[in-house]
């Protein structure tokens, strides 16, 4: 009987790395024969059945003797030969229960599904059934075994571990500027890059490895039978290198990069979900230590990790304990004037003490506590500069977490009516980093704040991207140049080239300039020879409380001024 159904393009291949898990997985007695009528993969249930007559290189006709015949015969030799797939009911004798075989063509020979039921299946749902299979544990898009498959051959890996044998390693992978790709290119895009990055994955693999797509940009590799850990980083090693060439969507070149982390079993967890979490905190790891890299759990990380959790819920109740505060820095325009301060938020936690910014500033933003957060800094800061005589600003610094919520422009003028300081006495300081995430919207709330009249200042100018457009898009009342280009400015040519550009630039376009980081008079007389308009550093001023802002104001000029300006005098 012929019947037509899914080409053989729709079966696995037997030659595939997926295979095995489709045969593992199934209870149909199911066999894969090469082109040589030769037995080269098979479910354990067809063992159980014919016992030592399944074996690898058996002949067709060894476990199907009927196939001799030449009824059979001809009917096989047609599928193998690119007919149509076909069920074929074999010969029995008396008192035997009826059996058919499902004959499918595949891309390097033939596959067999036998059924026990009476009058068997149709072709098509016999192929359909195999499809099927696939289907539920395998990623559509990707064709990587799925989340679920992987849940359960990570527990099986675990559970076969004993004695002397190997470990399992788990490599979790995510790949780097995903979103970005995703975000401006489009869904399509997005989905042709995983296809393309799975690809990458499953050409790394060896024997013993196999891949799997976890969730969204997020893949998984189970690593049997291999020594470890030198095998696991090796694969890792492989696969960021893989990733590091740029990959090409509708002719545009796109570079992702890949962050893994690794973990070992049993020595970092006797089971699945335990293996997973170490695995996650070593990728935490690696994105943390730069991205583009591989990290294998110790005990070290979960520490840390534990301490960030500490700091995280500790966050969330410092404002109300009064933990946070403020230091202002003053901005002093040459020779001697200052013109304002920048407000520089503080954590003093009652166990720890003085805590980084860069360290707690990253967690609020991840837990979506800027909006609270920034609001105070925003009324505390704008209090302050009212004690200050009414010519001096104060600046203060967004997180781009807080151009997210849509409210921004609302809180500013909120605030301003609030306390009631003129707004051009107020300037914001954004990074780049702003202006990469929602380019438009971004850039419509900039242009808001500005028509209230408040100051906006470009900070950190020269270590991002540095797009002339932004300066092009939008009136910036400021550049600072961030202290990576000022800390060696009195030796390095290249850095006084630099420099003395982006104040030519920033002038040509009507823009003011302020250097952060002036930590000695050499670097302070060479940015006033070249006209920079305000300088910032502990020369001039360190941060100081609140209260000592007024006592600095009456100082002048201030201390590190006169000093440079007795240096230039002896010169």
């Amino acid at each position: 009987m012929e019947s037509e159904g899914p080409s053989s393009s729709d079966v696995p291949r037997a030659g595939d790395a997926v295979l095995p898990d489709l045969l593992a997985n199934t209870t149909e007695l199911l066999s894969f024969y090469d082109r040589d009528f030769r037995l080269t993969h098979y479910a354990a249930s067809l063992k159980g059945i014919y016992g030592s007559a399944v074996a690898l290189g058996a002949a067709i006709w060894e476990i199907y003797p009927s196939f001799l015949d030449a009824s059979c015969r001809d009917e096989f030799l047609r599928v193998f030969q690119g007919g149509s797939p076909a069920s074929i009911d074999l010969p029995r004798s008396a008192g035997e229960a009826p059996r058919s075989v499902f004959v499918f063509g595949t891309a390097d020979g033939a596959g067999i599904i036998e059924s026990r039921e009476r009058g068997g299946r149709s072709a098509a749902d016999e192929q359909e059934h195999v499809i099927l299979l696939h289907q539920a544990t395998h990623d559509v898009l990707t064709g990587l075994q799925n989340r679920r498959r992987f849940g359960e051959r990570l527990q099986q890996a675990l559970t076969a571990i004993g004695g002397s044998k190997p470990k399992v390693a788990l490599l979790q992978i995510d790949l780097d500027d995903f979103k970005a790709v995703n975000d401006t290119l489009g869904h399509g895009a997005g989905d042709a890059l995983l296809q393309l990055a799975a690809g990458r994955i499953r050409d790394a693999l060896q024997d013993g490895e196999s891949a799997y797509r976890y969730a969204g940009d997020e893949f998984a590799v189970i690593q049997l039978g291999k020594e470890q850990p030198a095998e696991a980083e090796r694969l890792a090693g492989s696969l960021v290198n893989a990733f590091k060439e740029p990959f090409v969507i509708n002719g545009i070149p796109v570079f992702v990069g890949s962050s893994i982390g690794i973990a070992l079993g049993p020595e970092h967890g006797t089971d699945g979900e335990q293996l997973m979490k170490a695995a996650d905190i070593a990728l935490y790891a690696a994105k943390t230590d730069g991205r583009g890299c591989a990290r294998t759990f110790n005990r070290s990380m979960l520490l840390l990790l534990e301490q960030r959790e500490n700091l995280r819920r500790s966050l969330r109740t410092a404002l109300e304990r009064n933990e946070l505060y403020l230091e202002y820095q003053p901005l002093i325009r040459p020779p001697s004037s200052v013109i304002g301060f920048e407000a520089l938020l503080r954590w003093r936690h009652p166990e720890i003490g003085i805590i980084p910014p860069g360290v707690f500033i990253p967690i609020a933003e991840a837990d979506g506590l800027m909006d609270e957060i920034g609001r105070w800094v925003l009324e505390q800061a704008c209090r302050q500069a009212l004690t200050w005589p009414s010519s001096l600003t104060v600046a203060v610094n967004l997180s781009p977490a807080q151009f997210l919520s849509g409210s921004l422009t609302d809180t500013v003028a909120q605030v301003i009516d609030e306390v009631g300081i003129r707004a051009d006495r107020l300037e914001l300081e954004i990074t780049e980093t702003v202006l990469l995430e929602k380019t438009i919207d971004n850039i419509d709330t900039l242009n808001t704040l500005n028509v209230l009249g408040i100051r906006i200042s470009l900070d950190d100018f020269g270590t991002y991207y540095s797009s002339l457009s932004y300066l092009k898009n939008f009136p910036f009342d400021t550049l600072k140049i961030d202290q990576y280009f000022i800390a060696d400015l009195e030796t390095d040519l290249k850095g006084q080239t630099i420099v003395r550009s982006i104040i030519n630039l920033a002038h040509g376009l009507g823009i003011s300039v302020t250097a952060e980081g002036v930590e000695t008079s050499a670097q302070a007389r060479w940015l006033i020879k070249e006209n920079c308009d305000c300088l910032q550093g502990n020369l001039l001023g360190r941060p100081l409380g609140a209260e000592a802002t007024s006592d600095f104001i009456r100082r002048s000029p201030p201390k590190g001024i006169r000093a440079m300006e007795g240096s230039n005098r002896a010169v």
